[in-house]
């Protein structure tokens, strides 16, 4: 059920959600109204020393190059300014956004390749966690695997099919699906070694080390119905990391496959406990 946007607002504000959601254009996008501080700009810039020092050794080969060609680094990204490069190379665009917004039009962003990105940065004293997803989580996180030819594929067309899935019951089934790929997801391509590529890892300083080279994480080879089934967790270290073989195989899994029976099949079963899937 779509919901208003000065209902969300409304709603945002009893949460004590500190974005402007009372700016939200009818598409629940913002400005960005580049203004940020010096403190902020420190902020980016720590964050990203940081956790570079860990993506350079674990992270995937195809989010370095990301990382290499949007240029993110040295200053709060403008978001214009990376669209006019992604866009030449996946067709994908940045719209800012006052932090989570509601499914469908995620959804519908998703699907037309616009990646909504938070417009405001996390406070010094929040380096290490943070409760909401900040535009740290999102850019840093997100963007520069989107550069990513195949996996850009993949998020337009989720974008394209969430909605047929939650038309058939599976909201919980399609929420993991991104959970386990977008945000966890893990890759061992034939003849390399493990790698991570999901924004969850990329912005978590411990939690991509935990991942990777933890004899104590678990790894899943990635099975789509297996995603789809298993729950996940929200505030502390994931019990499972699903492991994709390549891009394409995540790709050509959900193009083919049935939702209507997958969903049907699945949606009333209880949820995989992920640590023993």
């Amino acid at each position: 059920m779509s919901i208003s946007v000065a209902d969300y607002a409304r709603d945002c504000a009893a949460q004590g959600l500190r974005g402007n959601y009372a700016a939200c254009r009818s598409d629940f996008t913002v400005a960005q109204d580049y203004d940020y501080s010096a403190e902020e700009q420190e902020v980016w810039r720590t964050l990203c020393d940081r956790q570079t020092q860990l993506t350079r050794k674990l992270a995937h080969v195809s989010y370095l190059d990301g990382i290499e060609t949007l240029g993110l680094l040295d200053r709060v990204p403008d978001f214009d300014a990376v669209s006019g490069k992604l866009k030449k190379l996946t067709g994908w665009e940045i719209v800012a956004a006052p932090g989570l917004i509601p499914a469908a039009p995620f959804f519908e962003h998703l699907a037309s390749r616009r990646f909504p990105v938070t417009n405001w940065l996390r406070k010094k004293e929040e380096l290490d966690y943070i409760v909401e997803p900040d535009m740290f989580h999102d850019f840093f996180g997100h963007v520069p695997i989107l550069t990513q030819p195949v996996f850009a594929d993949f998020m337009q067309m989720y974008g394209a099919r969430a909605e047929e899935a939650i038309a058939l019951g599976g909201d919980l089934m399609i929420e993991r699906l991104y959970w386990y790929t977008a945000e966890y997801g893990l890759i061992r391509e034939p003849g390399r070694p493990l790698k991570a590529f999901g924004a969850g890892l990329m912005s978590s300083y411990t939690e991509l080390r935990f991942a990777v080279e933890s004899a104590d994480a678990h790894h899943v080879p990635f099975d789509l119905e297996t995603v789809m089934r298993t729950g996940y967790e929200i505030d502390k270290f994931q019990r499972a990391y699903f492991v994709l073989p390549s891009f394409d195989a995540l790709k050509e899994a959900f193009r083919s496959a049935d939702l209507a029976a997958l969903v049907g099949r699945c949606k009333d079963k209880p949820a995989l406990d992920p640590s023993a899937v």
